[in-house]
């Protein structure tokens, strides 16, 4: 599969929060989430590793209570059943790639 940038369809899953699925295959999705400065993504869980990368912006993670702050250029992995919530502190551009594919996400 292959996607022409600028062709991802934009939809707001939370306020502030806008996520554009890139492209996904039969074990991998990924996609590029815009998040708001302000915003936040409650506490939360899912059976999905969730692996990450800061495109640009300033995030605070909490994940199962350790809090960390992340800029452009850093990445993650966060376990699938982990709990984690996530705080804009600048407008951000993320790029996460989910496995298995998260469902609720295809386009």
């Amino acid at each position: 599969m292959f996607r022409k940038k600028g062709t991802a369809e934009k939809k707001q899953l939370l306020e502030g929060v806008h996520l554009s699925t890139l492209v996904h295959g039969e074990k991998t999705l990924m996609g590029q989430f815009s998040v708001a400065k302000g915003s936040a993504i409650p506490a939360h869980s899912h059976p999905h590793e969730q692996t990450g990368f800061m495109v640009s912006g300033k995030l605070r993670f909490n994940i199962e209570n350790e809090v960390m702050e992340v800029e452009a250029g850093d990445s993650w992995c966060i376990p699938g059943g982990a709990e984690h919530g996530v705080e804009a502190l600048e407008d951000s551009v993320v790029i996460e790639i989910f496995s298995p594919v998260r469902e609720d996400y295809l386009p």
